[in-house]
């Protein structure tokens, strides 16, 4: 993240500029690495914690933050002027963001998978929270049938009720309608979809078939 006035558009041109990271995270590795794999001069201020590094950019001792890409959009809600500051577009690093459940607890795992999953379905097959009572009663695409409870109970197998499906797009909507709601372009965050995409759209995202 730089500040828009430097008028930087890619990491690329900040060879020899001042960046804050927090020490002894996978962050300051990450950035030492594609500084020398790309031939960059790299100057570090270092902190101890997330905040006294935010402060430490907000407050002009360096020209760049660097973090996790969501994390960046969360601090900058923070600074005295978000607005004033821009998240370059190039991620440096892989650092994928995903769903945890406590070791052994394959059962409620497997709900939080699916459900997930359920999410990505719902998306790409266009079913909304505003039309899934619709698209409920009239689909004729059995695996909607089988995730929304009008075809097979795939709910059974987790311990579930046969319209497990239903419930979590009438309750939370789709996968992108909770990105966008929560993290998205409109919100604060201003989050792009990037590789949070489906799979058909450019992106990452992909849910095994409910089957």
């Amino acid at each position: 993240m730089v500040r828009k006035e430097l008028g930087i558009d890619s990491v690329l041109k900040l060879s020899g500029a001042t960046i804050c990271v927090q020490t002894g995270t996978t962050t300051e590795k990450n950035l030492a690495d594609y500084f020398q794999a790309n031939k960059m001069e790299l100057k570090t201020v270092v902190f101890e914690q997330p905040d006294q590094t935010r402060q430490a950019y907000d407050g002009g001792r360096c020209d760049v933050y660097t973090t996790d890409a969501s994390a960046l959009a969360s601090e900058r809600t923070q600074l005295k002027n978000p607005s004033d500051n821009v998240i370059l577009p190039e991620i440096i690093s892989k650092e994928p963001l995903g769903l945890v459940v406590r070791h052994g607890d394959d059962r409620w795992g497997g709900i939080v998978r699916w459900s997930f999953f359920a999410m990505l379905i719902a998306e790409e097959k266009g079913v909304t929270q505003a039309n899934v009572d619709q698209m409920k009663a009239s689909t004729q695409d059995p695996e909607l049938q089988r995730m929304l409870g009008t075809g097979d109970d795939m709910g059974k197998m987790m311990g579930l009720s046969k319209e497990w499906g239903y419930h979590i797009i009438k309750k939370v909507g789709n996968y992108g309608e909770s990105f966008e709601r929560n993290v998205g372009l409109k919100t604060p965050l201003g989050l792009a979809r990037g590789l949070n995409e489906l799979w058909n759209k450019g992106g990452l995202q992909y849910a095994p078939p409910i089957r």
